[in-house]
């Protein structure tokens, strides 16, 4: 084989790669998406989400009380749900991993804000609810990846945002 011969099959490799890892981007952000419009959706509901209650309050500290809590559990809603869809139909992926990052930025501020109510033995045992914030690293850590990853569907380029 020639040299040449040899470092097109190194570029065939090497593009097989990138493919994979734009494939492995979008299952994230498909994943990432179904929690979103899940947990999302569970929001529009009074008293179903376990959260809610820790979400209204957390609002209302951040907002200074501007926004009331029966709205601002529904802006949430909104928020994440359109996020969700957002992912999961790859529509201004980019727009919407941002959108996610500051929400689950936000998502951190009950650690801040009511360490009563996310630990039981401050700073190491979590409660229920301080467990449902934990999870929330690994989210970020996928929409970091997300957002250094410039793959859109069918491995094209997207541009969005």
């Amino acid at each position: 084989m020639s040299l040449r011969t040899d470092r097109m099959d190194q570029v065939d490799r090497s593009e097989d790669m990138v493919d994979t890892k734009k494939g492995n981007g979008n299952l994230l952000a498909l994943s990432i998406g179904i929690v979103y419009v899940w947990f999302g959706s569970l929001k529009f509901v009074p008293d179903l989400s376990p959260a809610e209650g820790l979400a209204k309050d957390t609002i209302h500290e951040l907002t200074f009380g501007l926004i009331p809590a029966d709205i601002s559990i529904l802006l949430l809603a909104m928020w994440e749900t359109c996020v969700g869809l957002m992912l999961i139909l790859n529509i201004m992926r980019r727009f919407a991993i941002r959108f996610a990052l500051l929400h689950i930025l936000l998502t951190f501020s009950p650690l801040l804000l009511f360490p009563e109510r996310v630990f039981t033995n401050t700073p190491f045992a979590l409660t229920l609810l301080g467990q449902y914030i934990a999870k929330n690293f690994v989210i970020l850590c996928v929409l970091i990846f997300l957002m250094t990853t410039r793959s859109g569907p069918c491995g094209r380029k997207n541009h969005t945002l």
